[in-house]
């Protein structure tokens, strides 16, 4: 099976981004209120500059306590992302979230943004 396959089985298309300025609690409520764990951070909203996990903001919690919360996320987004195509094997793609230990991975066909699986 292929990756579109599980995009075009969604309910909805397209992927929901925040810009890099966003606050951290910006993306917290946004994840809170779609149940997402992971939104994915661009300038453009075509392309992917990187992500922020449930997580990601959890840890910064632990960490610094909640003055993260008025930081901007790309102060904490992973910036170097694994992507997939949509024409790549799920089994291939689920392979590498497990070696990588990541749960949200962005699918990007010909430089441009156009799906999330996970």
């Amino acid at each position: 099976m292929l990756i579109q396959a599980i995009l075009k089985s969604k309910a909805t298309t397209g992927v929901v981004t925040v810009k890099p300025q966003a606050s951290v609690a910006e993306a917290a409520k946004l994840l809170a209120e779609k149940k997402f764990g992971s939104v994915v951070i661009s300038a453009d909203g075509e392309t992917a500059d990187g992500i922020l996990s449930e997580r990601d903001i959890v840890r910064e919690l632990a960490a610094s306590g909640a003055g993260c919360l008025i930081k901007p996320v790309s102060d904490y987004m992973t910036r170097e992302l694994v992507t997939c195509t949509s024409h790549d094997n799920v089994e291939h793609v689920l392979t590498q979230m497990t070696q990588g230990r990541f749960r949200h991975m962005p699918v990007v066909d010909r430089g441009r943004l156009v799906g999330l699986v996970s």
